[in-house]
């Protein structure tokens, strides 16, 4: 597969090469090996992972280690209304072991833009169905999305640059992942890197609106 991929783009190595998920049926051991064949053939500069919980990673890392491949990073998905890595303990984990952590979703498939703030649009991929649905977009969920665009105007921000603001500021996040459709989009998105960071209390109205769980 990584071979093909490397054809398909012209190159010679890729940067990162991930194994995409945990996988019950296959050994952890040898999934890790196949990572280590494929940095040490110089297919990849180093392995990542991806969608591993934090007692899959410590293991996954610790094979990893003895192999002596250089493993960098996990792909989760996390955002403000899906923290299930904090709840994990993926993040403190990635800070103890010294690896980072790429997140996907942040935006929640669009939820915490200002799409949904007064209702489902019929362009919206809740509309079209896929893996965001109609019927999750209720109307507490839409309470929480507009509650949550009260503080992103109170600092100046669009939601969508809050949600954005918010994942990366997390200790233990390396990078997001955006999944813009429009050019404006990425101009949007880009603008986070100059926001002023969260103080306590609007931390803990962003936590009272939609918790750790």
């Amino acid at each position: 597969s990584l071979d093909a991929s490397l054809k398909r783009m012209g190159l010679d190595y890729v940067d990162i090469f991930y194994h995409h998920r945990m996988d019950k049926n296959v050994p952890l051991e040898e999934s890790m090996m196949a990572l280590d064949t494929a940095v040490k053939s110089g297919r990849a500069l180093y392995a990542g992972i991806s969608n591993y919980d934090a007692e899959t990673t410590r293991k996954a890392a610790a094979i990893l280690k003895e192999l002596r491949c250089p493993f960098i990073i996990n792909q989760v998905r996390f955002n403000i209304f899906d923290r299930h890595v904090e709840k994990d303990g993926l993040l403190d984990l990635a800070q103890e072991l010294g690896f980072g952590i790429i997140t996907f979703s942040p935006l929640a498939q669009g939820m915490l833009s200002d799409k949904y703030l007064h209702g489902i649009p019929q362009d919206s991929r809740a509309a079209k169905g896929g893996f965001l649905k109609a019927s999750q977009i209720t109307e507490e969920k839409l309470k929480q999305i507009r509650a949550l665009n009260e503080i992103a105007l109170s600092k100046h921000m669009t939601l969508a640059q809050m949600a954005l603001c918010w994942v990366l500021q997390k200790p233990g996040i390396t990078s997001v992942l955006i999944g813009a459709s429009k050019p404006e989009q990425v101009a949007e998105n880009a603008a986070v890197f100059a926001c002023e960071p969260f103080t306590p209390d609007e931390l803990a109205a962003i936590d009272a609106i939609a918790p750790v769980g």
